[in-house]
């Protein structure tokens, strides 16, 4: 056991959560609970986040008081771990641009473009394409939207299915771009390299061999975000309701 990383934890396990309704509410801020569960699990085992964000938006709803993410988790996977840290040290990264290539992101971006502004949806804000290291993020309403805007979207969409319906348009138009398109949060959806999902994060955690990773997340169904990391081998998946969902079963779990 001494020759383990995280040997002064008593359990050999690794907890990883996702962000936005699981930790948080949609890009919004942690509450002290969930902070102070989380404190009591890392004492017990290792802990990590996992978000399809960057690592700024995740450190403006998780980090207190400016400390860095790395502080408070073990692990910081920042866009599915394209941006990761352990105990605060950067590990190698990779680039979506590099993937895809110039040339076939032109009209990849052009296309997605082109359909939003023929969108008839009831309001449209700012940011339709967000630009990430490891992946876009593409939002039909835009992400510069109010709270009250996105949770208006968000019930807009569940009938309107805008979302669904433009993520089957992009792989019926691009089939041949090895692109996966999960559906995540209330306004948006990620556009990423086929196996660089959630689980792409799990590479960097082989080396500790825990005996279990458990995660945590809201997206758990076929087409969202958390669904290939929940389902995976390797891991043993929760499916959450919220942030209080997760505080009730760490406590179960744990005995917090």
């Amino acid at each position: 056991m001494s020759s383990r990383t995280f040997a002064d934890r008593p359990i050999n396990k690794l907890v990883l959560f996702d962000v936005d309704g699981t930790l948080t509410p949609a890009r919004q801020g942690a509450s002290p609970e969930i902070r102070e569960i989380l404190r009591a699990l890392r004492k017990k085992v290792a802990t990590g986040v996992v978000g399809g964000s960057d690592l700024v938006k995740i450190s403006e709803q998780l980090a207190e008081n400016g400390r860095h993410l790395s502080e408070d988790f073990d692990y910081t996977f920042a866009e599915n771990g394209l941006t990761a840290f352990k105990l605060g040290k950067p590990l190698p990264t990779q680039s979506f641009i590099k993937f895809v290539g110039e040339e076939q992101y032109k009209p990849l971006v052009n296309f997605i473009l082109h359909y939003i502004a023929d969108l008839d949806i009831p309001i449209k804000r700012g940011t339709f394409v967000e630009f990430r290291n490891g992946m876009i993020n593409v939002s039909p309403i835009g992400r510069n939207a109010t709270i009250a805007e996105r949770k208006a979207f968000q019930e807009y969409d569940k009938t309107a299915k805008v979302r669904e319906t433009f993520v089957k348009v992009l792989k019926e138009k691009f089939p041949d771009y090895g692109l996966t398109f999960a559906i995540g949060g209330e306004i948006s959806f990620d556009v990423f390299p086929n196996g660089w999902d959630k689980t792409y994060c799990l590479r960097h955690v082989e080396d500790e061999q825990f005996e279990e990773i458990h995660f945590f997340g809201d997206k758990t169904h076929k087409g969202g975000n958390d669904h290939e990391i929940y389902s995976d081998p390797r891991t043993i998946g929760h499916s959450v309701t919220s942030p209080s969902d997760t505080i009730r079963i760490l406590k179960e779990m744990f005995s917090l």
